[in-house]
């Protein structure tokens, strides 16, 4: 029920005012699992790819979004579990199996299941390494991966930025692809690499990002710590060029 009213109510605003052109939709299934392997550019990634796609793609969500309290609590909740969000907690040591299971079970039960491989948002509009469980994840549901490919919504919402720039964005899906020459392998660990390497390959052609074979968490903290350093070495320039000024005036 939230997902159709929240489909009915955001869809609509969407293509009115970003207007969402979209490639390869013939790639998509009518029925049958399938999972839709995005690059993350924007927070925004959620909305547009369910706008343009008629069947229901299930993501997974903190559950932290759906245990809120008072008002507040509740419209954040509904409005997650509108946009296809699940909740799974993702703290502690067993966040990415329990984030695994969760996947598995919309997959078996032969719906459409949302992920973005790099785990978190680009930090520079690059694309950055995968990470594995895509890959564990396709071949224990043996569902296909279909890449998608999402163009310019960095630009309308760059990280830190809450209302949108009103301007078009797009969405290429590619060819599904098939991994099941690998049934039975999902243990070793070579595999996975391979198989998550050949989705970011597609990730990339389909895209056109620049690829940067690090993991965007990391490239994230370097980014930080790189921000952090230059707040301190100004405010370290700052206080040099006081002092200096203070030794400079005449005594008396």
């Amino acid at each position: 029920m939230f997902y159709r009213l929240m489909k009915m109510i955001i869809g609509p605003v969407l293509r009115l005012f970003f207007r969402p052109w979209v490639e390869g939709q013939e790639h998509i299934p009518d029925r049958g699992p399938a999972i839709l392997a995005s690059n993350h550019l924007s927070f925004s990634d959620s909305f547009f790819l369910p706008t343009v796609i008629s069947r229901r793609i299930t993501f997974i969500a903190k559950s932290d979004y759906f245990n809120g309290r008072g008002l507040k609590g509740r419209l954040t909740a509904a409005f997650f579990k509108g946009v296809g969000q699940l909740p799974v907690d993702r703290s502690g040591g067993g966040a990415g199996e329990a984030a695994l299971r969760a996947g598995i079970k919309v997959l078996h039960e032969g719906r459409l299941f949302g992920i973005y491989p790099e785990g978190t948002r680009s930090p520079d509009a690059r694309l950055y390494r995968g990470k594995t469980g895509i890959a564990r994840l396709a071949l224990e549901s043996g569902a296909p991966v279909i890449p998608v490919a999402m163009i310019d919504t960095e630009k309308i919402q760059p990280p830190g930025k809450v209302v949108p720039k009103v301007m078009r964005v797009g969405i290429k899906i590619g060819e599904p692809l098939d991994f099941s020459r690998y049934e039975g392998m999902e243990d070793d660990r070579f595999i996975l690499r391979a198989v998550t390497d050949e989705i970011m390959y597609a990730l990339m052609e389909l895209s056109g990002q620049e690829y940067v074979d690090v993991y965007a968490a990391d490239a994230k903290k370097l980014i930080d710590d790189a921000r952090k350093q230059a707040g301190a070495d100004k405010a370290d320039d700052a206080a040099k060029k006081d002092g200096d000024a203070e030794g400079d005036r005449p005594n008396g």
